[in-house]
């Protein structure tokens, strides 16, 4: 009888860990992506006139057609990091009855990259130097230092013109 109780606490206790084996700390959790992958490039690619057939090559195949409203596409995108908080992006194409794009809504705008529009840039992407303009123009290596002896070697080197191939000659049958 004592045997059979401690046998059965046993089993109960290993199922009870088997189960709760998903929601310990360290195990693997794979990212669960669902639906069309939309980037801001292929948004910017959208034009408004562009046919049906155009917009199919650039962002592919919708996710969604809804047969209440043919003019509309959409795209769907989520994913759900190893047990994390799900995401989700949407993107609706509208055409207009000649099958022209005439709308866009959504979690993407054309022209204004997410990065910028998170991180609050201006769209400026120049690139702001410490030095002054008169030393970036060029300065030269210390005498006798191995960026000197690149340098040197790098001068020497003479260019040698690509030999360009003979036409075949093709002889009329």
């Amino acid at each position: 009888m004592q045997n059979t109780k401690l046998l059965l606490t046993s089993l109960t206790f290993a199922g009870l860990v088997a189960l709760a084996g998903c929601s310990f700390p360290g195990v693997y959790k794979i990212d669960i992506q669902q639906g069309n992958v939309v980037t801001q490039d292929m948004i910017d690619q959208l034009k408004p006139g562009m046919t049906r057939r155009q917009v199919r090559f650039i962002m592919g195949n919708p996710l969604i057609t809804d047969t209440f409203h043919a003019n509309r596409w959409d795209y769907l995108y989520s994913i759900q990091p190893g047990g994390g908080e799900r995401q989700q992006e949407r993107v609706s194409l509208v055409f207009d009855g000649s099958d022209q794009l005439i709308g866009l809504a959504g979690d993407f705008m054309p022209g204004v990259s997410r990065d910028e529009a998170i991180l609050g840039s201006d769209g400026n992407t120049e690139v702001k130097s410490e030095k002054p303009a008169q030393q970036q123009q060029e300065e030269k290596p210390k005498p006798g230092s191995l960026l000197e002896q690149i340098q040197q070697e790098v001068d020497k080197v003479e260019t040698v013109p690509v030999p360009t191939p003979e036409p075949l000659e093709t002889s009329p049958q």
